[in-house]
C-alpha cells in the first residue's frame, strides 16, 4: 500500500528549530504568558521559522522547553489519532491560508494523544490558534494543550473549529476530513439532544437554528458512520463515547 501524504502540507511549513531563550520574544513572552499545572504552551513563527515560546513540555511530555520545536510535536502524536490529526492540520492552514480578514479569531481543537519522551502516552486536549497575522498572513500561531485525566479512544475522532466564519470553516473540515470517522462539536451538540428524545424541530429551536441547519448536521453523519437509522447512530454514538 502506497503512503499516505496525510500531514505535508503543514509539515513542509514548519522546523525542527527551538526555542532562543535569550531573545527578546521569548522573554517578552514569558513575562506576559501565564502558567498552569498541567498545561503547555508554545508559540512558532512562520515568519522566523522557528519557535518563539515554549513553556510546560518537559511537565507534561518530558521535553525540555527549549528542546521542544514544532516538527516534534507534531511528529509525537501516537499511531490511533496520527492521520487524523496530520490531515486536520493540512485542513485547517489550507483553510486559514485562504483568509486574509479576521485571522487572529480562528482556532481549532482536538482530543488526542501524543508520546511521552519515556514512552506513555499521555492524552490532550490541544487547541491551536492564529497569534498573530501581518498583512492579511498569518505570522505566528500558538497552541495549548491541556492533560487530559482520561480520554476514551473510540473510533471517532473528536474536533471542533472557531472563528468569523465558524460555520464554513467546520464544514469545510468536516467536507474534507470524511474519509475519517470524525465528528465536529456542531454535530455532537445536535446528536446528544436528539439523544435525549428531542424531536429536529425542538433541537433547532433551543441552538436557535433552522431545523435544516439541524439535518445537515445529523443526516450526513448516518452515511459517515454507516448506520441506518437515528436509534442506530444514537447507539453508535454511545459505543465510541460521544455521548
Amino acid at each position: 500500500m502506497a503512503p499516505n501524504n496525510y500531514g505535508s502540507f503543514s509539515k513542509s511549513r514548519i522546523t525542527d528549530v527551538p526555542i532562543d531563550p535569550d531573545s527578546e520574544v521569548y522573554l517578552g513572552y514569558k513575562k506576559t504568558i501565564p502558567s498552569f499545572p498541567d498545561q503547555a504552551v508554545y508559540i512558532y513563527s512562520f515568519k522566523e521559522n522557528r519557535m518563539l515560546y515554549a513553556q510546560g513540555w518537559y511537565e507534561i511530555l518530558g521535553y525540555k522547553d527549549s528542546e521542544i520545536n514544532m516538527l516534534t510535536i507534531v511528529n509525537i502524536t501516537t499511531e490511533h489519532f496520527l492521520d487524523f490529526s496530520n490531515e486536520l492540520n493540512d485542513k485547517a492552514l489550507e483553510f486559514l491560508l485562504g483568509k486574509s480578514e479576521d485571522l487572529e479569531a480562528y482556532s481549532f481543537t482536538i482530543e488526542l494523544e501524543k508520546v511521552h519522551k519515556d514512552g506513555r502516552h499521555i492524552p490532550l486536549f490541544s487547541r491551536v490558534g492564529v497569534h498573530k497575522a501581518e498583512k492579511g498572513m498569518i505570522s505566528e500561531i500558538i497552541g495549548v494543550s491541556q492533560v487530559l485525566k482520561t480520554l476514551k479512544k473510540g473510533r471517532v475522532m473528536q474536533y471542533a473549529a472557531y472563528g468569523p466564519e465558524k460555520s464554513q470553516f467546520e464544514e469545510t473540515l468536516s467536507k474534507e476530513l470524511f474519509k475519517h470517522f470524525a465528528i465536529s462539536r456542531k454535530e455532537k451538540e445536535a446528536l446528544a439532544l436528539a439523544a435525549n428524545g428531542y424531536a429536529f424541530k425542538e433541537i433547532a429551536h433551543q441552538l436557535e437554528v433552522s431545523q435544516s441547519a439541524i439535518e445537515k448536521r445529523i443526516l450526513p453523519l448516518y452515511k459517515r458512520f454507516n448506520v441506518k437509522s437515528l436509534p442506530h447512530l444514537i447507539s453508535f454514538a454511545h459505543e465510541n463515547f460521544l455521548l
